[in-house]
């Protein structure tokens, strides 16, 4: 496939305990959803988290490891990438990076640090020192997990000023306020917390909606979103049908936003939710094996075809396999199709 659109898979490396080399690069045809063979195109370590400029042909990779980084890289109309820069998160293990919606500010969050770090951006996209940092303090009920703070995601809201950085460790959410001139986080008066020993991992937003995903346990969770930021709950499920452990890792919406989707490791599935449009509250309506082991992260896409497929590509860490599922646009149920692509040790796919 010589065209298409490019698409980026972050790996852990053996820095990590993983078996990848860094970040890879295949096409997707806009038509069938179908991916290329991929290829590598950075050597760097663990870019378990990738994220996108909203303007320019910057990429964006959280190194997760002991001492934190965040690097840039140039991308080539073939896919390839250049090292535009790199900067120490001040944290540990960053897992999660987004830019703001305006394109001036990479926030990251530092799991093993429980923190969240701002770095500005040039108008290269080249990230600068860094701005802020704050880290969190606390505890939840889940002892092994949640000894102290771990943020898990730092995302901003698609308009605003508002960062929504959600820790796994203290069952917390913080809808900080950023100041685009300083780089500054204002912290919320207080955070949100949800019930104990949800560990939330990942959001989704949708229909003026935070859908969030408890990786321990289990459970995905609707709220409605004040003007000030205050969440309040609507609805409460279980991301799984399975028997045994279950850990919830990605949540996304399909582009209508009728379906909501979850990858549960452990069982291995894929989760399939209505999203009643009245009530925001999730409704199991089908579960599918995800076709390897250790679903981590998953990318939803849309084809340019007649009446526009939607497609599900998930990263399979621990079989080392990228799926591609076509999205049944009646019921959301997925089903597996095109071609697996083999690399070692996936961890995010992004469309560029």
């Amino acid at each position: 496939m010589s065209d298409g659109e490019l698409v980026f898979i972050g790996c852990y490396t053996s820095e990590s305990g993983g078996r990848g080399d860094g970040i890879s690069v295949a096409r997707r045809d806009p038509r069938t959803g179908e991916l290329s063979a991929p290829r590598l195109v950075a050597t760097t370590p663990s870019p378990s988290f990738l994220a996108r400029h909203p303007r320019l042909p910057v990429l964006y990779a959280a190194g997760e490891l002991a001492e934190g980084r965040v690097t840039a890289w140039a991308i080539a109309a073939d896919g390839d990438l250049t090292l535009l820069g790199e900067q120490p998160t001040g944290g540990e293990h960053p897992c999660h990076l987004a830019v703001t919606a305006d394109g001036r500010h990479l926030v990251t969050a530092n799991y093993g640090s429980g923190s969240v770090s701002v770095h500005p951006l040039d108008l290269l996209g080249v990230p600068g020192e860094r701005t802020d940092l704050r880290r969190h303090a606390g505890a939840g009920p889940v002892e092994d997990r949640q000894e102290g703070p771990h943020a898990h995601m730092a995302t901003p809201d698609p308009d605003g000023d508002r960062v929504w950085v959600i820790d796994l460790g203290v069952d917390g959410l913080f809808p900080y306020r950023l100041d685009p001139e300083s780089g500054r986080l204002e912290p919320p008066p207080a955070p949100f917390h949800v019930r104990p020993g949800t560990g939330p991992r990942h959001l989704a937003r949708g229909d003026g909606r935070l859908y969030l995903v408890g990786e321990l346990d289990g459970s995905i969770t609707g709220y409605d979103v004040a003007a000030d930021g205050t969440l309040s709950e609507r609805g409460r499920a279980r991301t799984s049908e399975a028997d045994g452990p279950v850990q919830p890792s990605e949540i996304g919406l399909g582009a209508d936003g009728r379906f909501g989707y979850v990858a549960n490791r452990g069982p291995d599935t894929i989760a399939v939710f209505a999203l009643p449009g009245t009530s925001g509250i999730p409704a199991l309506i089908g579960e599918v094996p995800s076709g390897g082991a250790w679903p981590r992260h998953f990318s939803i896409m849309t084809s340019i075809e007649p009446g526009g497929s939607e497609f599900l590509y998930v990263a399979n860490e621990r079989s080392d396999t990228v799926i591609t599922f076509r999205l049944d646009p009646e019921t959301g149920i997925p089903a597996a199709g095109g071609p697996v692509l083999e690399l070692g040790t996936p961890t995010c796919i992004l469309r560029a």
